[in-house]
């Protein structure tokens, strides 16, 4: 990202990709340099796939165009995990929300803009997220979840956590606990 204008632009384009592919994104944060989203597709196949293409071109397109310049804009094709919800969905939510604070961009994740952190810990609108059911189930009201969200980050994602996830994520690995992992090798035979 080179300006405002490109953080965005990202945004809108995600937006249209997710809405178009039926993805529900629940999380995200842009750095400067590169992207983490949580996503629930809504169909079996092809989903979050076809939703990173189609958002890679989209938005490849634009910079191009708007830069000047030609070629690739990413580094390679881009990196998923296969999340366990019940024991990982919060903790990965803080995981990319806190990105910014462990870069030493901000002392605080409500302090940068390009997060999910003002919405679903401050109540900020923002049309690109669908609200994960376990964070529905945070409190009864917008204002309860939001508070109990952001007492959430009282803790910071602990070193064998962040370790379990950067894994999970560099490798391609299902992030989960054994019987979740178990159960996806024998639907999957992988």
């Amino acid at each position: 990202f080179l300006a405002e204008t490109d953080y965005r632009r990202y945004l809108e384009d995600l937006q249209a990709s997710a809405g178009t592919h039926r993805c529900r994104v629940h999380a995200y944060v842009l750095m400067t340099n590169h992207v983490h989203l949580l996503v629930t597709p809504m169909t079996e196949q092809p989903g979050i796939g076809d939703m990173m293409q189609a958002l890679g071109r989209r938005y490849v397109y634009y910079i191009n165009k708007t830069y000047r310049r030609t070629g690739t804009l990413w580094e390679g094709r881009y990196k998923a995990s296969l999340v366990d919800s019940d024991a990982y969905l919060l903790t990965g939510m803080r995981y990319i929300e806190l990105n910014p604070v462990r870069a030493g961009m901000v002392q605080h994740a409500g302090e940068y803009t390009w997060s999910s952190y003002g919405a679903n810990a401050q109540g900020r609108e923002d049309p690109l997220l669908s609200p994960h059911p376990l964070y529905m189930a945070l409190g009864t009201t917008a204002t309860e979840r939001q508070h109990a969200y952001r007492e959430l980050f009282r803790h910071h994602v602990d070193d064998a956590q962040l370790h379990a996830i950067h894994e999970a994520l560099n490798h391609e690995l299902v992030l989960g606990r054994s019987h979740f992992k178990d159960k996806i090798e024998a639907l999957t035979e992988r």
